[in-house]
């Protein structure tokens, strides 16, 4: 089969990925012929790859780790016993940096712009703001919010106290935010009081009563306002007051292992399952995902089209402790018309855009030629995750979107918050296919009885543990549904639940 895209010397050379290797083999005196034999490395030795990332990234510690992984068993690997980190001082060791850290528009037209000062000051008053409402580390702030500045502020905020992170979007009713946020006994709530979608507004000032009745561990409800500049709930306190708490940035150094946020499964077969990720495991799997996989870094323009219900608005959040501008759009990605967000990432100079794979095939049955009706000169990748992106989609866009783009389409999700598969700058772009094993992800497929087979579909798993796996489901206390959900086929061995097949292609 004949490449849709191959790199050329000069991407490959500029690749954030070569520049790791370059650095392995000055330091640690590897060298490896080509991504297969890397991916091999780091999948065989986990110890030394993820210390290798961790002092190429010069990871932010109060306190190093002893070892990087000190019981590699699944589930319940010990990942770098005694380290004391802060997700929020791995983000904010940027915040010298003259881009924006964030920017934001909608479908009113409006636009925020926030330099990385910016942000730190709102972080380090939403921070303080909180401490004093007596939020304590480990304590739940949850929020009900759409994909706004306020809800990157508030959580990095929460993270920055070292107290746990949940949010749903607010087009969930009550019944399905009720699932979530009651497993984890909130303290505080933070919510808008409506949003805008498809040129409508939506009111969610009784959906928030309705939570706050139904939550009886809540202290506080703070109300960011979105659709009304005064806007207010009652008993509430307003975003404004937060921010008027002022001071300096305090972070909380936490264990590794400390829990970052609370997210959640579909709730399709039963009770959500509420997924409990940490500070640690985020950050290295984002470095390793974004950094290494998505070729993201300083001077990059990120935007993932994405909900706050979706895993996604997490990774679109962790393009910050890689030193990139964050671009935020929230509303309808088809309102007016499936041109809206190519508008954005023509107008904003975003280098990198990612969106769901139906998002690009609607744009392919929309008729749209967004290469010939927009300005794409900066945009440099296209991600695709949350389903396979169709072969026609792969075509669509080389014909119709850039002919010199790198399309990256990833696979992994919210259990892991990172990636099985994905892609990589230095590799072709073959149609219908996902570019590569993700490093350190031990990924096999295997047939029913356990042994891994090529060029075949199987059962994909993964052979060996990932920082950023579940350190366990709230309110599990054995850890039976834990290991019921992916060690029940194949004890000691992570099942997806998916399907693959691993295609042998000459690099």
């Amino acid at each position: 089969m004949q490449a849709l895209w191959t790199p050329g010397p000069e991407r490959v050379r500029a690749a954030r990925v070569t520049a790791f290797t370059d650095w392995l083999r000055r330091e640690r005196g590897l060298a490896f012929s080509d991504y297969e034999s890397l991916w091999a490395w780091s999948t065989r030795d986990l110890e030394s790859f993820w210390r290798a990332l961790w002092d190429y990234y010069g990871v932010v510690a109060a306190q190093p780790p002893q070892r990087m992984l000190a019981q590699a068993r699944m589930p319940g690997a010990v990942w770098c016993p005694g380290a004391r980190l802060n997700l929020a001082d791995q983000i904010f060791r940027h915040a010298t940096d003259a881009r924006p850290a964030l920017v934001f528009r909608n479908e009113s037209g409006a636009r925020v712009e926030l330099g990385w000062q910016q942000l730190r000051a709102q972080v380090a008053a939403v921070a303080n703001a909180l401490r004093a409402l007596g939020v304590a580390p480990g304590d739940r702030v949850v929020a009900y919010l759409p994909n706004v500045p306020q809800t990157v502020v508030a959580f990095l905020a929460v993270a920055s106290v070292g107290a746990i992170w949940s949010v749903c979007s607010p087009d969930m009713g009550p019944v399905a935010v009720l699932d979530r946020f009651r497993q984890i006994e909130p303290k505080v709530l933070i919510a808008c009081d409506g949003y805008r979608y498809g040129g409508k507004t939506y009111d969610r000032r009784a959906v928030v009563a309705e939570l706050r009745a139904a939550l009886p561990t809540l202290a506080h409800t703070v109300c960011v306002p979105v659709l009304e500049v005064e806007a207010t709930l009652p008993q509430a306190l307003p975003w404004s007051q937060l921010l008027d708490a002022g001071g300096t940035l305090v972070t909380e150094p936490v264990a590794f292992d400390h829990p970052l946020w609370v997210v959640y499964s579909s709730g399709t077969t039963g009770m959500p399952k509420a997924i409990v990720h940490g500070h640690g495991g985020i950050v290295l799997a984002t470095l390793k995902d974004g950094g290494l996989h998505c070729d993201l870094g300083p001077g990059d323009r990120f935007h993932w089209y994405s909900s706050t219900g979706w895993i996604m608005w997490n990774f679109q959040v962790g393009g910050l402790l890689l030193g990139a501008t964050i671009c935020l759009y929230d509303g309808n990605p088809g309102w007016p018309d499936f041109g809206t967000l190519w508008r954005f990432v023509a107008e904003e100079g975003i280098t990198f855009f990612g969106a769901g794979a139906a998002f690009y095939a609607n744009c392919l049955k929309a008729g749209l030629a967004p290469g010939r009706s927009f300005d794409l000169s900066a945009l440099r990748a296209l991600g695709s995750t949350g389903s396979p992106l169709a072969p026609e989609a792969y075509r669509w866009i080389y014909e119709q979107v850039k002919r010199d783009v790198w399309l990256t389409s990833i696979s992994g999700g919210t259990d892991i918050a990172g990636l099985f598969v994905g892609g990589l700058p230095t590799l072709p772009v073959y149609e219908g296919e996902i570019q590569c094993r993700a490093l350190a992800a031990k990924v096999e497929a295997w047939d029913e009885s356990g042994r891994p087979v090529l060029d075949e579909v199987g059962e994909l798993v993964c052979a060996a543990p990932l920082p950023s796996m579940p350190l366990y489901f709230w309110n599990d206390a054995d850890g039976a549904r834990y290991r019921d959900s992916y060690f029940d086929m194949f004890p000691g061995v992570w099942r997806h639940g998916e399907w693959i097949r691993l295609v042998p292609r000459p690099e």
